[in-house]
């Protein structure tokens, strides 16, 4: 199953996308497309010709605004804006072809160009206005890379840091309220991961091995929602193996915080069936764990 079908990616990247493009072709609207009209503007556009020929920079940036808008082809225009960039290196107009290359890229589907462009312009313009949106950018490639749980997580990691950075440096923009959101998701991604392998070793015997990924999960990805199993399994993997003081207070933290969870019924009976009740122990890294994070 594909990373964007498990974590719902890509809403355009929540509308940010398409209103930047208007909001930067409004003057550029207003020049005219050399009059041509719209069947010899898509013949010229699709012309093969690799002739150089210079062109004015407004024209360049007008065309890949068609091809975007008009055309639905966001690769030609990508190429248009980069031709803006080439053409017309220290003008206005690069700059905003710059960023524009970028979306561009991103609605092609290619992450890494966009990544390089986006990175550029905020090395190049790291007090425009616009800055917030390439990191955004940034980070949105990233997420939407995002594996499925079975397989490395390093894009996962990746994309975590390009969000985290975006809230970092764009607090109060509405990048970061977005941001947070996609962090809650790559966050799931990663416990996932963790309770994947967790199993893996729970059926394979290994509860030490099983309890270090569950571990991980509880203290690291509470948020999620595979804490409540990641307890559960706590308490049948400290219970295997005699720890009984850790898996009662497993069973009580699960219980506490989410009394109505199946997780926690299933850890209530596995302790009640070895004469046991639930009991927290306040000095265990499970209590202190939900403490820190003002659960329990």
């Amino acid at each position: 199953m594909s990373a964007q079908r498990t974590l719902g990616h890509r809403n355009s990247l929540d509308g940010f996308g398409r209103r930047l493009w208007q909001a930067l072709g409004l003057i550029a609207l207003a020049v005219p497309l050399s009059g041509c009209g719209t069947g010899a503007l898509w013949d010229k556009f699709a012309s093969k010709d690799e002739t150089f020929v210079e062109e004015p920079a407004d024209k360049l940036y007008n065309e890949g605004l068609y091809l975007m808008n008009q055309s639905k082809d966001p690769k030609a225009a990508a190429k248009k804006f980069e031709e803006v960039d080439r053409q017309h290196p220290y003008s206005d107009w690069a700059r905003k072809s710059l960023l524009m290359s970028s979306y561009a890229a991103y609605e092609a589907g290619d992450y890494d160009t966009c990544i390089g462009s986006a990175t550029r312009y905020v090395t190049l313009h790291p007090s425009s206005p616009d800055a917030a949106y390439a990191q955004y950018l940034i980070a949105a490639s990233h997420y939407d890379q995002i594996p499925d749980i079975s397989r490395d997580q390093g894009r996962t990691e990746k994309a975590m840091a390009a969000l985290e950075e975006v809230v970092r440096k764009y607090p109060q923009s509405e990048y970061a309220t977005s941001a947070k959101k996609k962090l809650e998701g790559a966050r799931d991604q990663l416990a996932g991961k963790e309770m994947s392998v967790g199993r893996y070793y729970m059926d394979k015997r290994d509860y030490t091995a099983a309890i270090n990924r569950f571990k991980t999960v509880v203290t690291q990805y509470q948020t999620t929602r595979h804490v409540e199993e990641a307890l559960a399994r706590l308490t049948e993997a400290y219970m295997a193996i005699g720890i009984v003081g850790e898996a009662q207070t497993a069973a009580a933290v699960l219980g506490h915080n989410f009394p109505d969870s199946k997780w926690y019924k299933d850890a209530y009976n596995l302790v009640k069936s070895g004469g046991l009740e639930p009991s927290e122990n306040k000095g265990s890294y499970l209590s202190k764990a939900f403490k820190r994070f003002g659960l329990g």
